[in-house]
Parts: structure tokens; C-alpha cells; sequence
């Protein structure tokens, strides 16, 4: 009897688990309905039993995803959170990012750890501000793009007008794969292009149901059954031919002018597929998840020294990408989220850190389910691990392997907008201040900005939204005792400096910016306005101002 080649298994198990992950991040302006979508993708994963909408009232129940306190108040999303189900023999890694646009920083950071994305648009709004900012981002990444239109159970804009808006603004191509029977409360439901089959719209009673959707196959718009449902009950025969001439002309469009779905181009993030659909009524949700896992890739390579790093390969490594301190109040921990990039991750094992070229013993690994953990074993490629960090060693885009000199692309810090000096306002607690100011800071609430003459003794607040201060405030109260005082500077830019120490000594004798210092001691200079942000470009020749770090 041959025994089986023990190197050999384990690479099939590894290229079998690589192969069944799915890692996401959702994105979309303010109330396009992210959070909703995200509880409803989890009800279809089994892992809820019952959907809560975000609503900003105390009365309502508190969505799975949004797990601080300040969340629950605002009902908004302010921070990131990994949910991990099982759907359909698939590992989905869902990372619910924040949509407000004070907090994209986090965003920005949490896409380096997605392989897609699905981005998220209100039909009745379109193509919105801060759609724009992080369809950028993953432009950047060049990671797979989906799109989901939402609410088109309410009021919507033409179906075509969406569409040319997302190409013309976004810049980038899309096939929708359904297409929208009517909208608001004419919404019949939607006509699945690929399978000829008709999704019948329920809403109601039906929003919190995980039964399939009703399906009708039909051979087509002309279809007697297709006609027949979409009259209902209604009698106003001009109304149901006018919807049946929309619906046949924009099908018709889209065959003779609209692209031709192809994979490939979808997996180098030129083409998105278009889905319709009401995630508040649970419509249109599992049609796009059933398609969502078969289109989106699994864990792609990591570059790290120019080498590519395939998630195949034997050793593991994963970086980085968020701290979260105090998750669980009662213990007052700090958690950082690892990315499994390669190879098979197990408790226990023994890492390098790049950055700081020493070793690290990974004994208490947890996955996350926004704020509950439950201690794992092993992980993949992929899959998000939760690292209790008691010694505050672990940063933001760290790398982490068995494998000497592997060190992927920093997670980029952006230059912020807003600019503020903390004050405590208890001289006694100023242990608990200073404490509380590195955590946040090592989390990436708030950028923290140092006077060279005054050290941590007059901090400077930098962020990306004026919000992040609130945020900041509420937690240093909340999570660390300490009243504090937020004091706005006039300032609106910042920018890196890099060059010749004299050219910076030069920079720095002048009187219209001020000189600080960020985490690692680099040097960043603030400005009061445009012209003179402008003016030293023009003058410091030598210099380099730099928008990211």
C-alpha cells in the first residue's frame, strides 16, 4: 500500500482552499444603502438570522456590521469591520467599509486587502461624490469592479441614464447582467439577461425572508408569460405598453450598442457587471451574490521587492491593514487585521517582522465577526486573522512571514485636510491622554503631528474630515476617561518634504507654513492656502512635496 505524498496534499488543500476564497470590500457614497446590503449578504450566508436596517434611532435594531457605540447613535458606519461566512461551499471575507467620507482613510486602507470590490449606487442619485473618490482607489489597485444600483423600489432614474452615467463619469465600461421591469411602484422586478428568466419582485413581508426569488423563465420580452407579469393587476393598458416599449428598447440598445460580458476584462477591472435591485426588500440580492462568486477572483498575488507572490506558494506572509484598539471594552486590547496573502497560517507559528527584523510568536489568532472573535486554528489566503497586539508592535501595513525579506507595498497614508491641537483637559490624566492619543493614532482615527520643540506635549491633530475629531473626542471619553478639547488650526494643506536638509532648514524659516514632525520623525509642513503651497513648490526646486507616504 503507497502512502500518500504528505507535501503533495497539503499544496492540493492549500490550492483547493485558495480557490473557494472570496475577498470583498463594499463601497458607495452616504446612504446608498451599504450597511443594508452587507446584513443582507450576510442573511444569505446563514450568518444572521434577521436583517436590522441602519436607522439612527434608538429604537431600531443595530446592524451587525456597525458595532461601537457612536455607531449605534449615529447609525453610520465609522470604521471597518471583517465578517467571514460560508455561501455555497465559497469562503466569503466581507469587509464592511465606511461610507461617510470623513472616514475614507480607513477605506482607502482597507481596499489593499480586497481582491474586488462591489460598488454600491442609489438609482435615484447615480454616480456621487465620494463613489467617484474610491472608485479612484480601486482604479489605482486595478482590482474588479461590480455594481450593484439600489432602490429601484423607489423613484429612480432611467436605467440608461445610470448606465451612461457610470461610463462617462467613472470611466470605465459596464454590461449590466439584469435589467430593471419598471421602478418605484411600477418596480415589476428585473429580466435576467443570461438566463432569460424573469426575478418577480416581493417586498413587505418578504424583506427579511432566505428563500429564493421567485423566478419565471421566459423565451423572451415577447414572451406571453413575460407580458402577463408584467400586467398584474393593473388595467391602464397605455401605461403597461409604454413599460413594455421601455423595457423592449433599452433591451434592445443594449444588444447593438452595449458591451459584450467578458470575463477577462471584468478580472483587469475594465468591464463592470451591472445588477439591479432593492437590498432594503431583499431583492436582487442573491441573484448578485449566486453571480458575484462565480465572476469575482479568488486571492491574487502580492508584490513585495517587485517579486510577485502567488497565494499558492508554500511559505506563509499577509500584512497589516487595520489596528483597532479596544474592541473588546472589557479587556481594553488592541487588534490589528491580518491579510493572509500566502501559504497556510496556523496558530502558533513563528513570523518575521520587516519592519522591525524580529520574530513573533502568533498564539492567540481569532476570526472576526465585527466585534466577536472565535479563536482559529488555521487560515488561507485570503482570510482576515485577527492578532492580539498587547505590545503595540504591530503597525498599519507591517508585513509579516516565514520568509526572510518579504515586505509588501506600504498601506499609503494621505496628506489631510483639517488640522486641529488636543487639549487635556485634566492634568492628572494625562497618562491616560498620552495613552489613549497612540492607540487612536496607531489605528488610524486621527493623524498624529509632533512639534519638533515640543514633542507629545502639544499634538496636532491631522484628518481627513473634521468628523474624525468628534470621533476622536468621543472615544478618548469613552474608552479612556479623559475630556479633551479639540482647538481648529487654520491650515488646509499638509504635504511630505523630501530633499536637502538646507533646502528644508530654508522652507522651514519661513513664516507662512509651520513645521511638524509625523510618527517616524519625517518631516511635513502645513499651509495656510493655495498660493503659498504653490509658491514653495515653484521656489524649492529640489524639494519634493508629497501627497502620500
Amino acid at each position: 500500500m503507497t502512502m500518500p505524498d504528505i507535501e503533495s496534499t497539503d499544496e492540493a488543500t492549500l490550492s483547493k482552499e485558495v480557490a473557494r476564497r472570496r475577498t470583498f470590500a463594499i463601497i458607495s457614497h452616504p446612504d446608498a444603502g451599504k450597511t443594508t446590503l452587507t446584513e443582507k449578504l450576510l442573511l444569505y450566508g446563514g450568518a444572521i438570522r434577521q436583517a436590522g436596517a441602519v436607522k439612527a434611532k434608538t429604537n431600531q435594531k443595530h446592524t451587525t456590521s456597525d458595532w461601537m457605540e457612536i455607531e449605534k447613535q449615529r447609525g453610520i458606519s465609522i470604521s471597518t469591520s471583517a465578517l467571514q461566512f460560508e455561501y455555497q461551499g465559497h469562503r466569503i471575507n466581507l469587509l464592511d467599509t465606511p461610507g461617510h467620507k470623513d472616514f475614507s482613510e480607513d477605506t482607502y486602507r482597507t481596499l489593499t486587502a480586497a481582491d474586488a470590490a462591489v460598488m454600491l449606487i442609489d438609482a435615484a442619485k447615480g454616480v456621487e461624490t465620494q463613489t467617484r473618490k474610491l472608485f479612484e482607489v480601486c482604479r489605482m489597485r486595478g482590482i474588479p469592479i461590480f455594481t450593484f444600483m439600489n432602490k429601484l423600489d423607489r423613484p429612480s432614474r432611467d436605467p440608461l441614464e445610470l448606465i451612461e452615467e457610470l461610463e462617462k463619469v467613472l470611466g470605465i465600461r459596464s454590461c449590466p447582467m439584469s435589467w430593471p421591469i419598471g421602478t418605484g411602484q411600477e418596480f415589476r422586478g428585473v429580466y435576467d439577461r443570461q438566463r432569460k428568466q424573469i426575478l418577480v419582485f416581493q417586498g413587505g413581508d418578504q424583506a427579511n425572508a432566505t428563500k429564493a426569488l421567485k423566478a419565471l423563465a421566459v423565451t423572451g420580452v415577447d414572451d406571453p408569460k413575460f407580458l402577463e407579469h408584467i400586467k398584474g393587476s393593473n388595467t391602464d393598458t397605455d401605461k403597461i405598453e409604454k413599460q413594455i416599449d421601455e423595457l423592449r428598447d433599452g433591451l434592445e440598445l443594449l444588444e447593438y450598442a452595449g458591451d459584450e460580458f467578458d470575463h477577462d476584462r471584468v478580472l483587469r477591472g475594465e468591464l463592470s457587471p451591472v445588477f439591479f435591485g432593492s437590498a432594503m426588500n431583499n431583492f436582487g440580492v442573491e441573484h448578485f451574490l449566486n453571480q458575484f462568486i462565480q465572476l469575482a477572483p479568488p486571492p491574487t498575488p502580492r508584490t513585495s521587492h517587485e517579486q510577485s507572490i502567488q497565494p499558492h506558494d508554500s511559505f506563509f506572509s499577509g500584512f497589516i491593514f487595520k489596528v483597532q484598539a479596544n474592541m473588546n471594552p472589557a479587556h481594553r486590547d488592541r487588534v490589528a487585521f491580518l491579510r493572509v496573502c500566502s501559504g497556510k497560517f496556523t496558530r502558533g507559528m513563528g513570523v518575521k517582522h520587516s519592519r522591525l527584523k524580529k520574530e513573533f510568536k502568533l498564539n492567540k489568532p481569532f476570526h472576526l465577526f465585527a466585534q466577536e472573535r472565535e479563536i482559529i486554528e488555521e487560515a488561507y489566503p485570503g482570510d482576515i486573522v485577527g492578532l492580539v497586539d498587547t505590545t503595540g508592535e504591530l503597525r498599519i501595513g507591517d508585513t509579516l512571514s516565514t520568509k526572510t525579506n518579504i515586505e509588501y507595498q506600504g498601506v499609503p497614508r494621505f496628506t489631510p485636510e483639517f488640522f486641529a491641537n488636543a487639549v487635556c483637559l485634566d492634568p492628572l490624566k494625562r497618562k491616560q491622554f498620552q495613552k489613549g492619543l497612540d492607540q487612536l493614532r496607531e489605528e488610524g482615527v486621527v493623524q498624529v503631528f509632533r512639534q519638533p520643540l515640543f514633542g507629545d506635549q502639544a499634538p496636532v491633530l491631522a484628518a481627513v474630515g473634521v468628523l474624525q475629531f468628534e470621533i476622536f473626542q468621543h472615544r478618548l471619553k469613552s474608552e479612556y476617561g479623559v475630556d479633551t478639547r479639540i482647538d481648529r488650526l487654520s491650515y488646509i494643506h499638509a504635504r511630505w518634504v523630501e530633499g536637502p536638509a538646507k533646502d528644508i532648514e530654508q522652507l522651514d524659516a519661513r513664516n507662512d507654513n509651520r513645521r511638524l514632525e509625523d510618527r517616524d520623525g519625517s518631516p511635513v509642513f502645513l499651509f495656510e492656502n493655495d498660493w503659498s503651497l504653490n509658491w514653495v513648490q515653484d521656489t524649492f526646486k529640489a524639494l519634493k512635496f508629497l501627497k502620500t507616504k
